[in-house]
C-alpha cells in the first residue's frame, strides 16, 4: 500500500530531520494535506497512522468529516483561505484554522464561535512572500491583526502559518521559514504570550521547515501522490 509507505517514510524524515537539529520529534504534527482526495484514501492514511488531515474548502471539509465521523481520535484542520461567509461553518466542524488574516474575519469567527460557546483555536497566515496571489497578512500589518484579535473572547492564538514562493530548490524556502519564526518570536516577546505553533512546510521542503521550526508541516502529494484534477 503506497499510502503507508509514504507515510512512514515521511515520518522517518521527520525524524531524523529534528534529531539533527535538537528538536523532539514528538513535537512536529504530520498533516495530511486531503484536498479533493476522496474518503478512501483518507481513511487509508489513519489506518497508516495520520491523525491530523487538512481540508482547503469548508464544504468539502464537511462532506468528508460527516462521512468519517466513526474515525476515533481524529483532528480536523482548515488549512485554506477562509471567506467571511464560510465562518460559521468553519467554527463548528474544525478544531484549528489555519488561515486567520484579517479584520472582519476575526470579528466573524469571534461572533460564530460564541454563539455555540466554543473558543475557536486559529493560526494567523502570513503572505512571507508578499505575493499578490496568496492569502495571508502583509508582514507589516502583522502585529495590529495579533493585538486586534488577541482581544477576541471566543479566538485563541496559537501561532503563525505562511505558504512561501513556490521554489525548485527547497534551501530558497529556508529564508521564509526564518522570517516566520522570527515573527512568532517577536510577538512572543512584544505580547508576553506563548504560540506553540508555526505551520509550515510542504511535500517538497518539510525537512528545511522542520530544521527552522515547524510544528506542523502539511502535506498532500508525498502521502497521496499526484492530486487528481
Amino acid at each position: 500500500m503506497a499510502i503507508k509507505e509514504n507515510v512512514e517514510r515521511i515520518k522517518q524524515t521527520i525524524k531524523e530531520t529534528a534529531l539533527k537539529v535538537g528538536r523532539d520529534p514528538e513535537d512536529i504534527i504530520l498533516l495530511a494535506a486531503s484536498k479533493t482526495q476522496p474518503a478512501e484514501k483518507i481513511v487509508q492514511a489513519y489506518q497508516a497512522g495520520i491523525r491530523y488531515f487538512g481540508e482547503n474548502r469548508v464544504q468539502e471539509g464537511i462532506k468528508k468529516i460527516e462521512q468519517l465521523e466513526d474515525l476515533k481520535d481524529i483532528h480536523w484542520h482548515l488549512i485554506g483561505g477562509l471567506q467571511t461567509n464560510k465562518a460559521k461553518y468553519a467554527v463548528r466542524y474544525f478544531e484549528l484554522i489555519h488561515s486567520l488574516d484579517r479584520e472582519t474575519l476575526a470579528d466573524e469567527l469571534d461572533k460564530r464561535a460564541g454563539k455555540i460557546g466554543k473558543v475557536q483555536e486559529v493560526l494567523i497566515e502570513v503572505n512571507v512572500g508578499e505575493e499578490e496571489t496568496k492569502y495571508g497578512v502583509r508582514p507589516e500589518n502583522l502585529e495590529r491583526l495579533f493585538e486586534y484579535s488577541l482581544k477576541k473572547e471566543n479566538l485563541k492564538i496559537s501561532g503563525l502559518m505562511c505558504i512561501p514562493p513556490y521554489f525548485e530548490d527547497k534551501e530558497k524556502s529556508r529564508p521564509y521559514f526564518v522570517k516566520l519564526r522570527q515573527m512568532r518570536d517577536r510577538l512572543e516577546e512584544i505580547f508576553k504570550v506563548k504560540l506553540p505553533h508555526l505551520s509550515m512546510g510542504m511535500s517538497h521542503d518539510f525537512d528545511v521547515a522542520v530544521e527552522e521550526g515547524a510544528t506542523i508541516v502539511r502535506i498532500g502529494t508525498a502521502i497521496f501522490g499526484e492530486r487528481s484534477p
